[in-house]
């Protein structure tokens, strides 16, 4: 390993409607939009989210093609993760806010740590991990 600090700076996931997903991250997951630009060039737009107040806090990055509206996930792609100090709680606001829960929180399989699964617009799987005991 070289001597430069390596930091997490985001992960880009593409999106089929941008302001949807948008509302999705900010008001039902709780992010901040951190910034929203659009590449009339390129013809993308890209928003970044986080739970930090800039681009220097790790984000996820939105990325919306304007000319193309549907993804393939694919099978390679897993999941996000956030930790949740209640994860009953937060799933029950999640869902209150109308957000899907996928999995209900529980013990994961062949362990004790606490999870749920909640579906993004997009179809994206976002874990929850329950962060203390």
């Amino acid at each position: 390993m070289n001597q430069n600090k390596m930091t997490y700076l985001h992960t880009m996931i593409r999106v089929n409607n941008l302001e949807e997903s948008i509302r999705f991250y900010t008001e039902i997951l709780g992010m901040k939009l951190i910034s929203k630009d659009d590449y009339p060039d390129g013809k993308f737009s890209l928003a970044f989210l986080s739970y930090g107040t800039s681009k220097k806090d790790p984000c996820i990055e939105l990325t919306f093609n304007w000319d193309r509206n549907s993804y393939n996930l694919g099978d390679g792609y897993g999941h996000i993760a956030l930790g949740a100090s209640d994860i009953y709680a937060t799933c029950e606001a999640i869902r209150s806010a109308g957000g899907k829960i996928v999995r209900e929180p529980g013990p994961m399989k062949h362990g004790s740590t606490v999870i749920a699964f909640v579906e993004d617009p997009n179809g994206y799987k976002i874990e929850l991990i329950q962060t203390n005991h």
